[in-house]
């Protein structure tokens, strides 16, 4: 155990095609197609302990995507969503654990190597760690400096950008690392007409004039689960929301408030971008308050809709 990473000190199981298998031998061979190919599909969702005990946020609409990430693939999931749902449950609750993260993941295993996997089997997995605020606790309160990467979001003519595959990471990877490289948090990545994607792992949110702007999915940008709370609590509480805007990167060094969305970064704020000032460089009064809400409702659980209890 104290070989492991931190977060996953506290982890003894991860559900493996059906059973539960012990830490240490959850394993794969070496030539699985998805190591070589990238030919997976996975999520990332979040169980918090809400007032109510610990829930999985948004769990039937992260089931759904990845359901739906694996058809371009040819993915056949041997497992029924209610399979999936009970399996992480029992995992949740056999670690238990009162909040964690949670990654199912989909993919071709091993048989042969060529670029098809026709003869591949599926293979599927779930497991769950501890694991806190993505960029940093400081972040939420602070916000994030990030920088415009210089690697350009992939076209959905190329590689679909609507699901969640494992290989498409690459590109998130080389822009994340390049930020970091250069000093900042995290980056943001500019499609191929060179306007507004996201960032590497996060939707992004600009305020102007008291509305709210967000890259609509012609601008090659994954349809977060985060991305679709954040618009429905901001138009809840009277906000104008632009969810299919088209933002240059001008833009965003003249935007009033900068807001990541994501299962991992949650709703964190955007301080500077390549060293420019965002508003009064501390998180805007709009960014606060959908990020008030946002949290109210984790904390409560009581939008029924929203959560799975474990």
């Amino acid at each position: 155990m104290s070989d492991r990473p931190e977060m996953f000190e506290g982890t003894e199981r991860i559900w493996m095609d059906g059973e539960f298998v012990d830490f240490e031998d959850a394993q794969t061979h070496v030539l699985t197609h998805a190591l070589h190919y990238g030919t997976g599909v996975f999520e990332g969702v979040r169980c918090y302990d809400t007032e109510q005990g610990p829930a999985i946020f948004r769990w039937e609409e992260h089931l759904d995507r990845l359901y739906k990430s694996a058809k371009p693939y040819d993915l056949d999931i041997e497992f029924t969503k209610d399979e999936l749902t009970e399996a992480t449950t029992e995992l949740i609750a056999s670690e238990g654990f009162e909040s964690c993260y949670i990654r199912p993941i989909v993919y071709y295993g091993f048989d042969s190597l060529g670029v098809s996997p026709k003869d591949c089997p599926t293979k599927t997995t779930i497991a769950a760690w501890p694991w806190g605020a993505y960029l940093g606790e400081e972040a939420l309160e602070e916000g994030v400096d990030v920088m415009v990467s210089s690697w350009r979001k992939h076209a959905s003519s190329q590689i679909p950008t609507n699901i969640k595959t494992t290989g498409l990471y690459v590109n998130s990877m080389l822009a994340g690392e390049e930020a970091r490289r250069n000093g900042y948090t995290e980056a943001i990545v500019l499609n191929k007409e060179g306007n507004v994607a996201e960032g590497p792992g996060e939707n992004i949110f600009m305020v102007r004039d008291g509305e709210i702007y967000t890259p609509g999915l012609a601008e090659s940008i994954l349809e977060g689960i985060t991305r679709n709370t954040a618009i429905t609590l901001a138009e809840e509480m009277g906000y104008t929301v632009h969810e299919e805007a088209t933002i240059s990167r001008g833009e965003l060094y003249t935007a009033d408030e900068l807001f990541f969305t994501g299962t991992a970064a949650e709703v964190t704020p955007i301080r500077s971008v390549d060293d420019n000032e965002i508003g009064e460089g501390t998180k805007g009064p709009v960014t606060d308050e959908l990020q008030s809400a946002f949290f109210d409702v984790i904390e409560s659980g009581d939008r029924e809709e929203w959560f799975h209890y474990v």
